[in-house]
C-alpha cells in the first residue's frame, strides 16, 4: 500500500516523533509506515487522517497484487 504520510508531515511541520506521540506509537512504526514495510490498522488510519484533516484514501493508496492464483 502507497502512502503520503511523508508529504502531509511536511506539510504541517512534523517530526516522524512528534506524529507517532500524537498517534500513540513508536517513531519506528511511523517509519515502518511511510516505508510501505508496514500497513496500519484500521484504527491508526482513521487517526492520522484525522490529525491531517483529510480522508483515509488521501493518506494510503490500495494497490492490488497480481496472483498466478487469481482465476478471473
Amino acid at each position: 500500500m502507497k502512502n503520503r504520510i511523508k508529504v502531509y508531515r511536511a506539510m504541517h511541520d512534523l517530526t516522524q516523533e512528534a506524529l507517532a506521540e500524537r498517534l500513540g506509537v513508536t517513531r519506528q512504526t511511523i517509519i515502518a509506515i511511510e516505508r510501505g514495510k508496514y500497513n496500519p490498522s484500521l484504527e491508526l488510519a482513521f487517526k492520522t487522517a484525522r490529525i491531517f484533516g483529510v480522508t483515509i484514501e488521501d493518506l494510503y493508496e490500495y494497490e492490488e497484487t497480481k496472483s498466478g492464483d487469481d482465476k478471473s
